[in-house]
């Protein structure tokens, strides 16, 4: 038979455990296809410009 869950004795839990992350990979520049490398996007922008911008 088992003990009520006021009697049972229970370990310490890991709070350092990481379960789910803070950020996941789609939410990095690298989810999208960008290099990690990739500082300044300035270049990529203005080549990027639609073309209603001028």
């Amino acid at each position: 038979m088992s003990a009520p869950d006021d009697e049972r004795r229970v370990e310490p839990f890991d709070d350092d455990l990481e379960i789910l992350p803070d950020i996941t990979g789609d939410e990095r520049g690298t989810g999208w296809g960008e290099s990690a490398f990739d500082s300044d996007d300035t270049a990529r922008l203005l080549e990027e410009r639609p073309p209603h911008w001028g």
